[in-house]
């Protein structure tokens, strides 16, 4: 009887703490430096987190490097009551194979809360490239094979991923040339010093518009809509199948956080996802927010452990690792 009292007692004190959760601040670790898109996206989904949970404050924590891996192994390390959370993006898909030690597992060191959006990627050339269509492209990229240069972010960002899969699909090697960040990349793609690179709309979308480079497709199953970029066509479409890269976003909490936590999270993240505000914020990013069924947990991690099988035969066959 006495065991009985002490194991009811224990499950009444847990309820207590989920119904009053959330009482005190929320840490949002970010494994990226502030300013960058990962960091916008958190610090707009934190103010509309805010308002679903009760007014609360959300604090943002950049701990960056590593590969994202710096944060989010702070994360998992972290106590479970949800007062700490991981936004991470695609790199819980491509940690896996980048990553010779991980110091946590992806799918099993988490609990997935849903994920947030889609950002498009788009595959762009300098100015001068003769080539100005994608079929263009095909054509001079058949012309100079072993003199092409395919400039990235920096090994393991979203660009050096969408390369890897482009040179992948079209069985072409391309000269792989690392930046540190998108900004010197671009740089050198305007001025010429680069030949072709594959980044995120965030990034792009400014440059295109201003017919600073060459625009020749994007990487979503289906074209956009914004004004920039309505008139590219999906590399699916131009006979790369199965072809689709975005960089999206999740949330998540540290193992072992309450159930009940967890679903007033999902919640408020949903009603999130829905507010004007957040949506506007987006669309200017260029991202698309999630309303399919990955917003649900389950299919959340799902959805990431189809990204882990997608990417890692992709980086090891290329021989890449982000130590």
């Amino acid at each position: 009887m006495k065991k009985l009292l002490v194991a009811t007692a224990a499950m009444f004190s847990i309820s207590a703490f989920a119904q009053a959760y959330p009482s005190k601040p929320i840490t949002i670790v970010v494994p990226f430096a502030a300013g960058g898109p990962t960091d916008r996206v958190a610090r707009d989904l934190a103010e509309s987190l805010r308002k679903q949970l009760g007014d609360v404050s959300i604090i943002i924590d950049n701990a960056a490097g590593a590969g994202s891996s710096i944060g989010s192994s702070k994360v998992a390390k972290a106590a479970p009551d949800g007062y700490t959370l991981l936004l991470n993006h695609i790199a819980m898909g491509t940690m896996p194979g980048l990553l010779r030690n991980m110091p946590f597992k992806v799918e099993s060191d988490f609990e997935y809360l849903g994920m947030i959006n889609d950002v498009p990627m788009t595959l762009i050339g300098k100015p001068d490239l003769p080539a100005k269509t994608y079929k263009e492209l095909t054509t001079w990229i058949g012309q100079n094979v072993g003199k092409i240069n395919l400039g990235n972010a920096g090994i393991g960002s979203a660009s050096h991923l969408c390369g890897l899969l482009f040179q992948n699909a079209i069985k072409v090697d391309m000269t792989t040339v690392p930046y540190k960040g998108t900004a010197p990349a671009m740089t050198d793609l305007i001025g010429g010093q680069i030949d072709l690179m594959c980044d995120q709309t965030t990034n792009t979308s400014q440059q295109i518009e201003g017919k600073k480079v060459n625009a020749y497709a994007v990487t979503t199953a289906k074209p956009l809509t914004t004004a920039a970029l309505k008139s590219l066509p999906t590399l699916q479409s131009q006979g790369l199948s199965n072809f689709e890269v975005t960089i999206w976003h999740g949330l998540y909490a540290p193992k072992g956080t309450p159930a009940d936590i967890q679903a007033k999270l999902n919640t408020a993240l949903k009603a999130a996802l829905k507010d004007a505000d957040f949506i506007k914020k987006q669309e200017a990013l260029g991202a698309v927010v999630v309303t399919d069924k990955r917003v649900e947990p389950a299919e959340h991690k799902k959805f990431v452990a189809a990204e882990i099988a997608k990417w890692t035969p992709i980086i090891k066959a290329a021989g890449v690792y982000a130590d």
